[in-house]
């Protein structure tokens, strides 16, 4: 009877999808149930990563070997360390937990081909003396978000062909050709047009053609898998017609992901709109498509609700038509709260105006009134100042009553207009008489030393009363 009933190896789920991607954390257990005591050496856990390609050509009578291999990453911890004397461990089942951390870094998608395979995977073994090492084994699916220039993926891409019409018909045809972005996720739907000019005389059917492309690559050698996944055929274009074709395309929801971060495998997909004429060559536009893991494709939309404001406000309430800033996604997936909108968290903005949310000041409540909500939106949105008492010397009387009233007379003494408007003021002492010229000296309206054609005035004249006494 082998003491070994059952070895297996689980690994703990990170989203619905059960996908891992660079940086991730791989936790999980190792199984061991014994139906007898039994003397171990060691038990430990491997995760790595691989891409091996593989066929044969045959040239004649002698056949040539092509193959190649790439590891990405392999990491081990050992559940019981090896040492010189062996472990005994008593019967039962035996648990022991397990955690990796991915290396961050680009690496290829899992993917599994005719002549090549790309495959993560953990491994556990347990070592005995005289014994067989027993093994147990779990594929994991990884999703490569190593994607360049994903921002640019979003963008339409527009094709177009003309093609001269010779020996069994006349005239020529021009197709323009439009897809609505250059990348989806498995699931989505790929919305083509063409406008079709067909100024010939022979008839015409439109096709649409979904299809990706494996290169195989290893001694200098490459090798092609190419697979038809989808093809849609078009109504007939009759001769001297124009026509605008619409087609809607579903990607599968398991298909393969697009590869192209792997130096010796790669996987590529396009789209191939083309009109089928007999008797001539076919015309054709050939458009890219790359194919992302769920949630990183540019299409995706994410309903969270951002920070303390509504979907699509930045800094507060807005009453504005326009919509919302576009969300720019980078190299990563989106970020939940509001590192979505880069700059939210660098602007002042006071708090959405709800009826029972009064507003807040530095001054006493009650004595300035909140600022109008048209003021602040997402698509103009300043950054609020501190109301004066005084109010602003720059706003006219009628806005300043609005914005900042001014405080009530018990709590603030405004400056007096003119001295005789305030009899509360103290009257000034007699012997100093303020805002009074010497009774002696007379009005000087103009500027006299401007005036060069004039002498200076004389002593006299300032003071008559010493020049009498003299």
């Amino acid at each position: 009877m082998p003491s070994i009933q059952s070895f297996t190896i689980a690994y703990d789920a990170l989203n619905e999808f059960g996908t891992f991607s660079e940086g991730d954390a791989i936790t999980g257990i190792v199984t061991l149930a014994l139906s007898k005591e039994t003397s171990v050496q060691s038990l430990f856990v491997k995760a790595k990563g691989d891409a091996d390609v593989h066929w044969s050509e045959r040239s004649g009578d002698r056949s040539h070997t092509c193959s190649a291999h790439r590891r990405y990453f392999k990491l081990k911890e050992f559940l019981i360390p090896e040492s010189a004397n062996e472990t005994v461990l008593p019967q039962g089942t035996h648990v022991y937990r397990f955690s990796f951390q991915i290396p961050s870094g680009s690496m290829p998608s899992s993917f599994r081909g005719t002549y090549g395979k790309i495959v993560y995977k953990l491994e556990a073994k347990l070592s005995r003396s005289w014994r067989m090492n027993s093994s147990a084994e779990r594929e994991i699916k990884f999703v490569s978000k190593a994607v360049p220039n994903l921002h640019s993926l979003m963008s339409p891409q527009v094709g177009s062909t003309n093609k001269e019409m010779s020996f069994f018909s006349k005239g020529h045809v021009q197709m323009d050709v439009t897809v609505d972005r250059r990348a989806y996720a498995p699931g989505e739907t790929m919305v083509i047009t063409a406008n079709i000019d067909n100024s010939s005389s022979s008839d015409m059917t439109p096709k649409f053609s979904f299809i990706w492309d494996v290169v195989y690559r290893a001694n200098g050698r490459t090798k092609h898998e190419n697979t038809v996944c989808q093809k849609v055929a078009g109504n007939c274009i009759k001769s001297k017609t124009k026509k605008e074709i619409r087609c809607e395309m579903k990607i599968p929801v398991d298909h393969i992901l697009t590869v192209q971060n792997c130096d010796i495998l790669s996987v590529e997909h396009h789209l191939k709109v083309y009109l089928d004429i007999i008797f001539a060559f076919d015309p054709e536009v050939l458009c890219p498509v790359v194919i992302l893991p769920p949630g990183l494709a540019p299409g995706y939309q994410s309903n969270k609700n951002l920070g303390p404001y509504p979907t699509g406000a930045i800094g507060g309430p807005s009453n504005s038509d326009f919509p919302p800033p576009a969300m720019s996604m980078g190299p990563y997936p989106p970020h939940s709260g509001s590192y979505e909108y880069p700059g939210v968290q660098s602007y002042s903005a006071p708090p959405p105006a709800y009826p029972n949310n009064p507003p807040v000041y530095g001054g006493p409540l009650g004595v300035y009134s909140s600022q109008p909500t048209h003021m602040f939106g997402g698509y103009n949105n300043p950054v609020p100042q501190v109301p004066s008492p005084y109010g602003t010397p720059f706003s006219s009387s009628s806005s300043s009553s609005v914005l900042h009233p001014p405080p009530p007379p018990p709590q603030f003494h405004p400056a007096p207009s003119a001295p005789e408007s305030q009899p509360s003021l103290p009257v000034p002492p007699p012997t100093a008489p303020a805002y009074n010229l010497l009774p002696s000296a007379p009005m000087m309206n103009s500027d006299f030393l401007s005036q060069s054609d004039e002498g200076p005035p004389s002593y006299s004249l300032l003071f008559p009363e010493k020049a009498d006494a003299k």
